[in-house]
């Protein structure tokens, strides 16, 4: 049963995050070294997402209506639900900012 909830929450939900993230860091030009980073992050904390979204159904819920809705961007919602992501997206959040040297 985990296995189904896993690749349900994977499909439903990781899959669009990564897919919205990735788009958001080409768009903003972020160097490759760091979408790769963050990209890898996202896949490898795939298993800390779906243990985040089962025990917490109620932020789950609120994540993804946030991240649909445009209130929240991807980003953020990943390194809420995985903080070992947190340095990755911090490395590119200046370039999805405008504030990027």
């Amino acid at each position: 049963m985990q296995e189904l909830v896993a690749a349900l929450v994977a499909f439903f939900i990781i899959d669009p995050l990564k897919a919205e993230l990735g788009e958001k860091l080409a768009a903003a030009r972020v160097p490759p070294g760091i979408v790769r980073e963050v990209t890898a992050c996202a896949t490898a904390a795939t298993p800390v997402v779906v243990e985040r979204l089962s025990s917490d159904p109620l932020w789950a819920a609120g994540a993804v209506i946030r991240v649909w809705a445009g209130l929240a961007p991807p980003e953020t919602v990943l390194a809420e639900a995985a903080p070992a992501c947190r340095p990755a997206i911090d490395r590119a959040r200046p370039y999805l900012t405008g504030s990027a040297a």
